[in-house]
């Protein structure tokens, strides 16, 4: 994508470090993914804090996408937007009062409760503003998505979702509250899953839950199985666009439903990772006995995830590259007072120099949502491809 002599031209007029988003990649990935769902009668909220930049949502909202949230201001940003508020589902195992009142006042489509006791305050505080509130139960399957352990979310001793040994007891709590309405049950099980074996599992996971409570009277209108479809970080040019068909199809061959069941998704990364970069200026090169070095104007605080993950991202240098270039392995760091800011190790690349523009791709997705001021830094900056 980036190397061609246009794309560098246009970008050494713009003030980095930026994040560059590709309008209409996400436009054709918001297609891709919208039709796959249509055509099962599949409904897709779109996760909220994969990226919340205004433009992106504006977009987002326009294709029909409803909104999955897991805080207020979420909530309050999708319904600024223009997110319908029957459309907007609230997760999050820490919902405060003002945040359960502010959801309730606007009529959202679930709550996806995690706990007991969540279910007690919800139904207490929807009493006291004259409210009934909808109320998915998000139930941890034990299911291993075989990625990252900070983005697992599925197994026993993640702190997500209602323990198995105590739905007996939370089933029963919601028959004596007046103010819940029981819709569905929910499940998510990590994030960047890219075996979709993993998804067949939790299939026969949900269809275990869903039989469980339709045995005991309780019938299960929403059957919310989250997101965590993952994309290519290493060839972000190859494969810019998941592959939906694959994805909603293990769903549509092992989720054992009905025509009254509806199948409700909250895809984030699969959406908008590929569409964003990173873009930053070499401001210095320096060799060590042992490393060289590229510093860049960008860190981890307008990209944190290979500081907090060890994330790995394509890096390139933008601008027309030879295959005769010389190379050079480089550690590729940030100029923040941090070991850890380092966006990757002995990257092989063209020599550089001060001045070049490098781009660290697939980073639409917890880029600048995740980007901080530590150290002063400035806002970070955008800039959009419109065609």
């Amino acid at each position: 994508m980036f190397q061609n002599k246009e794309i560098k031209e246009t970008l050494l007029q713009q003030e980095t470090p930026l994040y560059y988003y590709d309008l209409p990649l996400l436009e054709r990935t918001l297609d891709a993914a919208k039709q796959a769902a249509d055509k099962r009668n599949f409904h897709i909220h779109y996760a909220l804090k994969a990226n919340f930049n205004d433009r992106i949502l504006n977009i987002i909202q326009s294709k029909g996408y409803g909104a999955d949230c897991v805080s207020g201001g979420e909530v309050e940003k999708s319904i600024a937007v223009g997110f319908p508020a029957g459309q907007i589902t609230f997760a999050g195992v820490g919902k405060s009062d003002k945040e359960i009142i502010l959801a309730l006042k606007h009529r959202i489509f679930a709550f996806n409760v995690e706990s007991i006791q969540e279910l007690e305050v919800i139904n207490e505080l929807a009493g006291q503003i004259g409210e009934k509130a909808n109320v998915s139960l998000r139930i941890n399957p034990n299911v291993d998505a075989h990625t990252h352990h900070y983005i697992t979310t599925g197994l026993d001793e993640n702190k997500f979702g209602v323990p198995n040994s105590e739905l007996e007891k939370a089933a029963a709590i919601i028959k004596n509250c007046p103010n819940i309405n029981l819709i569905g049950l929910h499940f998510h099980i990590g994030s960047q899953i890219t075996d979709l074996n993993v998804f067949k599992s939790l299939c026969v996971k949900v269809n275990e839950w869903k039989n469980f409570f339709e045995e005991r009277g309780t019938y299960i209108k929403v059957i919310n199985v989250g997101g965590g479809l993952g994309v290519d970080y290493k060839n972000p040019d190859e494969n810019p666009i998941p592959d939906f068909e694959a994805y909603f199809d293990i769903f549509d061959k092992f989720l054992e439903r009905t025509g009254q069941h509806e199948v409700h998704f909250e895809l984030g990364r699969a959406l908008v990772a590929q569409c964003g970069s990173l873009v930053s200026k070499v401001l210095y090169t320096k060799s060590g006995l042992k490393k060289n070095f590229l510093i860049l104007d960008a860190g981890m605080t307008e990209l944190m995830r290979p500081a907090l993950y060890q994330a790995y991202h394509k890096i390139e240098k933008i601008g027309e590259v030879s295959p005769t270039d010389k190379v050079l392995n480089y550690d590729v760091v940030g100029p923040i007072c941090e070991s850890s800011d380092c966006f990757g190790k002995e990257v092989e690349l063209p020599v550089s120099k001060r001045g070049d523009l490098i781009a660290i791709r697939t980073a639409g997705a917890y880029g600048e949502v995740m980007a901080s001021n530590y150290n002063l830094r400035n806002e970070i900056r955008n800039y959009f491809k419109e065609n």
